[in-house]
């Protein structure tokens, strides 16, 4: 079935099928994470990103294959809910932004800088160091030699605008820069948008609307 990026608490995994790398999208929680389970297709190895809340419904969609890793995109508490039952079950390495481990309970096995280089198997991830929603949020960066690139965002970049910046104009100028010149500016209009909540997008439909997003603030 062709993949779209909608799902609801409670309901199944969507699952997007690119040459190399299987990306599960499922929605956990009251707050309505996301969470991405991705299997490198060469060697079945898992990584989740954002073992956000309810552990029985991220370990069910892991499976018996258990994980290598957990990276967590921010220090939010909705974003981790579930990760100290995750790694207790399955002994996955955790990732998460160097400014943003402190705020997270569990401990970060790796600080993650701008640029580095997180591996599911033979895929490489790249993360981004995006400030401003948090000060370490990161994206993860998928550039897929079969096409063009995924990215997953947290709570950095969603459909409609950037992530929540608290009224705070300096945060918000600091996310706003970061992400176009990091995301946008680095990736073409195909590349595929996985956020922290909600529905899917591309880089194309929300391009047109950076100057509007400077203009009202948020």
């Amino acid at each position: 079935m062709t993949y779209s990026g909608a799902v609801e608490v409670g309901g199944p995994a969507d699952v997007h099928e690119l040459a190399d790398l299987m990306i599960s999208k499922v929605a956990v929680g009251s707050m309505n994470n996301n969470a991405y389970l991705l299997r490198c297709r060469a060697t079945d190895e898992q990584l989740l990103i954002d073992a956000a809340a309810e552990p029985h419904t991220l370990l069910s969609l892991i499976g018996d294959s258990g994980i290598a890793s957990v990276v967590t995109t921010h220090q939010h508490g909705d974003h981790w809910g579930a990760l100290r039952e995750v790694v207790d079950a399955t002994g996955a390495r955790t990732y998460a932004g160097r400014l943003d481990a402190e705020g997270i309970p569990v401990p970060t096995d790796v600080l993650v800088e701008d640029g580095d280089v997180i591996r599911v198997g033979r895929v490489e991830l790249t993360a981004r160091h995006l400030v401003g929603h948090t000060p370490g949020s990161i994206a993860l960066v998928y550039d897929d030699p079969h096409g063009h690139a995924h990215v997953f965002t947290g709570d950095c970049l969603f459909p409609g605008g950037v992530g929540n910046t608290h009224d705070d104009p300096k945060a918000f100028a600091s996310l706003l820069h970061d992400v176009e010149t990091k995301i946008f500016g680095e990736l073409t209009d195909e590349t595929w948008v996985y956020p922290g909540h909600g529905n899917d997008t591309t880089l194309g439909a929300e391009r047109p609307h950076l100057a509007e997003w400077r203009e009202r603030g948020w």
